[in-house]
């Protein structure tokens, strides 16, 4: 055993001693580098030589490496990447039919690596084990001319310079293999001490508590002068967004604190626009990544003609179709983008290539794109660049394992590569580390927190791999084959904590949503005490605090200066809604960028519904009709309604027979009616409203036998009546145009829902229309109507547009003007209860 004191002091010897240090990660391969290079400038040094400090595997592979250059080298086998390994498993399991390959490709390789690190020999299983048996079987017979890096310690029997001494630093467990294999050097441990100090534990209300507290603290102890501060995450991966967005909102910029663990490379946007360029230039996209696309700096032209390509996306949102080729693409695009597509497309295409071929094709996909755009990029895009371009070097190298790829085979596989590759940009050296579990051991800081120590997440729970019987794992030693294992090694784990740092606290969130929890026993005789956290003001809060502005409350635009208005009867509903809604539609124009969806959304089948009855009525006219045949009729008006909506193919067989089988089921209702004759259907109206000229569309208006009119408007959704209650209607136009028709004797909705068809309204008498109740006063009613609209049109025509939505925030929920007219932040959004 060697102390870190004299481990430091034979290192600042230099190259001459002879030592090599290996650490259980790279993360404390870095933090002892770092406080190495504290160690050497306390001494009052300058310069010195960088001691030989690297994770277990890395040295492996170096001294493999070292190898190949030696009289042995050509003996040795082709070390596979960890790509070439991962597609070997993959060709495996496509043969077996199986869902998830890639993911229970990365549980085998990792099985793999558990026989060979804990000399996991055969037993009896289980059918997933007994599969695995055979999957490995295959894989070994495979590779047999290779070695991976489960094989490559048991592989290394001679070395090209040797260390004098290897030092195992901060190694908790050992697997076998990793101890035969310093067995061929002499080595000694070292392991840090534990340093002396307070340990307390303490709760949070929630885990959002606890990290906002968290947060502050650091900070605190950052401006009290410390300078390694240490956060333990356990669940880090899952929570990394909320982790950096907290921390960057308490401690500012620039940001003083790194995560150890990266993100996936594909959730770069860098790569993120490589892969989207890539699938365009092949196959149809969702309309969302295309249009992600149109606007990426990335894109050749991107910064140049940014203001261009936004006014594209908006044009082609109103154009396309939910899914977007290339050739549509550039069909659709204007001189802004086009010339870059074309070059996309010009690019030559094959249906199946070696992986070397895919990899130098998509690089000229991507310089006909332009890629990565016009403006010098950042040091985190610049080094996710080179990372990218590492990933398909490694890609490129499966041709060694693999024969000629499709597209879809070659594509899937680097995107699978750039989701599974973990990458984190190099960045100055930070006083506070976020780090993971594993990452935190044998770490020594100047104050340390480990946060999220519930009795359900601490110890962690037992996780054995499925492919290997478990009983053979407990055998072995692995840790987390077994509750017992597991929490013998976190109990360690959590004593390495208590010594890791002058001040060390322990937390743990009292509830998750409605659900109480209990600290972790392994943490059961730490003392509790409350700790010291300050209230740090947000830096929004206090910008807004520093603000020296006038305000001056003013909910009235300027008056209509003409009385014809865009937007019909819609403007009056809008009105109606809130009127703020109404004034920003249809005097601002503001409107929502639209989105393509899938097949027919609830508008195109309004459509659909209204051309149809249109069609039908146009051909039958009266009621008598209905006594004959009217089949012909029906399949007409679908044929005509589907021709107009443009759908082609499966689509339009299913919408026909759909429409045909609705028409036939409401023409059942219409026969029960007294006597009509059709008057019109889809005509134009004029309507002149409190001042005001509308224009609107009346669906149909029927002639009735016994004298009078009825107005009818139809409907698929979930009409009612109290949609014409005042004074703020809902939907105010049925009842405009019963204001300016004459005679009107009944104002109804038609129901046109599947299993619900029905007519809905008032009338003047009774059995006027089925299920239509007579008005207690027709004349009031029609009065009343009156009354309402003339004050909406006088409203907006003076221009009122306060921020007022009918129903509170249920209003809100089908607009989408919210972040124009800032609702909530008149509305307490919290304030709603359930079922409002």
């Amino acid at each position: 055993m060697l102390s870190k004191a004299d481990l430091f002091q034979r290192l600042a010897e230099g190259h001459a001693a002879g030592i090599t240090v290996v650490t259980p990660n790279k993360r404390l391969s870095q933090a002892l580098m770092a406080e190495f290079d504290s160690f050497q400038i306390n001494r009052n040094l300058t310069s010195w030589e960088a001691p030989d400090i690297l994770p277990f595997g890395a040295w492996v592979e170096r001294l493999y490496e070292d190898a190949l250059y030696t009289d042995e080298g050509e003996k040795l086998p082709m070390l596979l990447t960890p790509a070439q390994e991962s597609r070997v498993w993959e060709e495996i399991l496509a043969k077996e039919d199986l869902l998830g390959v890639p993911d229970t490709a990365a549980r085998c390789r990792r099985a793999w690596q558990l026989l060979h690190a804990w000399r996991i020999g055969a037993g009896p299983g289980n059918e997933d084990s007994l599969a695995f048996q055979k999957w490995s079987s295959q894989y070994k017979s495979l590779t047999r001319d290779d070695v991976d890096a489960a094989r490559l310690p048991d592989i290394l029997n001679s070395f090209a310079k040797p260390p004098k001494l290897v030092v195992a630093y901060a190694f908790d467990i050992l697997p076998p293999q990793t101890k035969e294999f310093l067995a061929k050097f002499t080595w000694v441990a070292s392991h840090p001490e534990p340093v002396q100090g307070t340990c307390a534990k303490t709760s949070f209300p929630s885990s959002k508590d606890e990290l906002e507290a968290i947060a502050a603290w650091a900070r605190a102890r950052l401006e009290a002068g410390k300078q390694r501060i240490g956060v333990v995450v356990p669940d880090l991966g899952r929570r990394r967004r909320e982790i950096v967005r907290v921390f960057a909102r308490v401690m500012g910029s620039p940001r003083p604190f790194n995560v150890s663990l990266g993100a996936p490379l594909a959730d770069y946007p860098l790569v993120h626009a490589a892969l989207a360029i890539l699938e365009l230039a092949h196959r149809e996209v969702p309309f969302a990544s295309a249009s992600r696309l149109i606007r990426s700096p990335f894109l050749g032209g991107g910064d140049s003609e940014m203001a261009r390509r936004a006014r594209l996306d908006v044009k082609l949102r109103k154009e396309s179709d939910a899914a977007m080729s290339l050739a549509k693409l550039i069909s659709l695009s204007d001189a802004s983008l086009r010339p870059v597509l074309e070059r996309i497309f010009a690019v030559e295409k094959k249906p199946a290539q070696a992986p070397s071929e895919w990899a130098r094709h998509f690089s000229a996909v991507l310089e006909a794109a332009g890629f990565p755009g016009e403006r010098t990029l950042d040091s985190e895009e610049f080094q996710t660049r080179a990372k990218w371009h590492e990933v398909l070097s490694d890609f490129s190298r499966l041709e060694k394992i693999t024969g000629r790829m499709s597209f879809d085979t070659a594509f899937r596989v680097l995107k699978n590569l750039c989701q599974t590759t973990l990458f984190q940009p190099e960045s100055g050296e930070a006083p506070v580390q976020i780090l993971g579990v594993l990452e935190s051991a044998g770490t020594r800081f100047d104050c340390l927190w480990v946060s999220g120590l519930t009795d359900e997440a601490w110890p962690l729970p037992a996780s054995p791999n499925p492919f290997i019987p478990i009983a053979l794992q407990k055998k072995a030693g692995v840790p987390e084959a077994s509750a017992e294992s597991s929490a013998a090694l976190d109990q360690r784990l959590t004593d390495e904590w208590r010594g890791a740092a002058a001040e060390v606290v322990f937390s743990w969130p009292r509830k998750e949503e409605d659900r109480d929890l209990a600290p972790s026993s392994l943490i059961r005789d730490v003392p509790e005490a409350s700790v010291e956290v300050p209230a740090y003001p947000r830096y929004r809060d206090l910008i807004f605090a520093s603000r020296k502005i006038s305000s001056v409350e003013d909910h009235s635009g300027p008056p209509l200066s003409k009385p014809d208005v865009r937007g019909g009867t819609k403007v009056l509903a809008d009105q109606a809604a809130c009127p703020f809604r109404a004034f920003a539609r249809w005097r601002l124009g503001a409107e929502a960028l639209e989105e393509p969806a899938a097949g027919l959304d609830a508008r195109d089948r309004g459509i659909l519904l209204h051309t149809l009855m249109k069609e039908i009525w146009q051909v039958l006219r009266h009621q008598k009709a209905l006594e004959r045949d009217v089949s012909s009729a029906i399949t007409r008006a679908a044929d005509i309604a589907i021709k107009e909506a443009g759908l082609q193919g499966r689509l339009a067989e299913v919408e026909r027979a759909r429409l045909t089988r609705v028409a036939r089921e409401w023409l059942e209702l219409e026969k029960l009616r007294a006597p009509f004759q059709v008057e019109f259907v889809e005509q134009k109206r004029s309507i002149t409203v409190g001042g005001l000229n509308f224009s609107g569309r009346i669906d149909r208006m029927d002639r009735l036998a016994s004298g009078g009119r009825v107005l009818i408007d139809y409907k698929t959704g979930k009409p009612t009546p109290k949609y014409w209650d005042g004074p703020r209607p809902d939907e105010p136009q049925l009842a405009l145009y019963a204001l300016a028709e004459k005679d009107v004797k009944a104002v109804v909705f038609a129901k046109v829902r599947t299993g619900d068809f029905k007519f809905m309204g008032f009338s003047e008498a009774e059995g006027v229309i089925p299920g239509v109740k007579k008005a207690k006063n027709w004349p009031a009613l029609l009065e009343d109507w009156r009354r309402d609209a003339d004050a909406l049109a006088k409203e907006f025509a003076e221009g009122e547009a306060r921020v007022e939505p009918k129903y509170d925030l249920k209003t809100c929920r089908t607009c989408d003007l919210q972040t124009l007219c800032r609702v909530f932040e008149k509305i307490e959004v919290l304030g709603e209860t359930e079922g409002e």
